[in-house]
């Protein structure tokens, strides 16, 4: 796969993101998808930060919409290549403190295969 397709991956991710579309955003994971979050490690440190598969997903990032109902990604670089993409953004919710995130995709066969979050 090359780098375009994968930013076009990363694009159609953020579009799906901020509309709060989460069939969509699932529908550019891989059934297996591993998925990695500091706010998920302390939200819930059972999980020590990893999640993995579609419905972990889909019940993370629902209740994420649910109780910030004005989150949103605003994206700042997007950097490609055969195989992963690494995205900076900034986070904004209403009433917080905007957030800079840097996260990683890694693509296989145009699916999600990990993602990994960074932040402080």
């Amino acid at each position: 796969m090359d780098s375009q397709k994968n930013l076009s991956i990363a694009h159609a991710w953020f579009e799906a993101f901020n509309s709060h579309n989460i069939e969509k955003l699932l529908s550019l994971y891989d059934d297996d998808a591993k998925h990695f979050s500091p706010k998920l490690k302390a939200k819930h440190p059972d999980t020590n930060g990893y999640i993995t598969g579609k419905e972990a997903l889909r019940l993370w990032w629902q209740d994420a919409f649910n109780l910030l109902t004005s989150l949103n990604y605003k994206v700042t670089s997007l950097t490609s290549n055969s195989d992963r993409v690494f995205m900076e953004y900034i986070r904004t919710v209403e009433n917080e403190d905007d957030m800079l995130i840097a996260e990683v995709l890694e693509i296989k066969e145009g699916k999600i295969i990990a993602s990994r979050v960074y932040h402080s």
